[in-house]
């Protein structure tokens, strides 16, 4: 493992107890606060089910950004894209379920949503593209 994989993968793992974090505050503002954390009081069902989405997609796109780190170093990628790549792949994690918590609230901050999905796609294409090319 490289050395900049092995720093994005550790800055990757951070996030974790945040997922976790959320997954209990989820947990609490689904039983009405009998289990887990204190959230948001009366959510609808719509907002409920983007805070589940959003929940989900934090730990899906994680484990995806620790993969892409370690793909990184096995395609065929221009130098000048390596660490764009890397960093997008976390930032698009944040991003993606950042973005189902906040349109729950506020759907105008949906941009933020889409722009972590182009982000996503980007990041993907370019390295899958690249270990095809390896």
């Amino acid at each position: 493992m490289s050395p900049d994989t092995r720093l994005m993968c550790g800055l990757s793992l951070l996030l974790i107890p945040t997922i976790v974090y959320g997954g209990v505050t989820i947990l609490g503002v689904l039983t009405n606060g009998a289990f887990g954390a204190p959230g948001p009081k009366s959510l609808s069902s719509s907002q409920a089910a983007l805070y589940r989405a959003g929940h989900a997609h934090a730990g899906v796109l994680t484990l995806l950004a620790l993969f892409l780190q370690v793909a990184v170093d096995n395609a065929t990628i221009p130098h000048g894209l390596v660490w764009p790549v890397r960093v997008g792949a976390v930032v698009a994690a944040l991003l993606v379920s950042g973005g189902f918590f906040r349109i729950a609230h506020l759907r105008a901050l949906r941009a933020l949503l889409y722009s972590g999905a182009l982000i996503l796609v980007a990041v993907t294409l370019i390295v899958g593209i690249g270990l095809l090319r390896a």
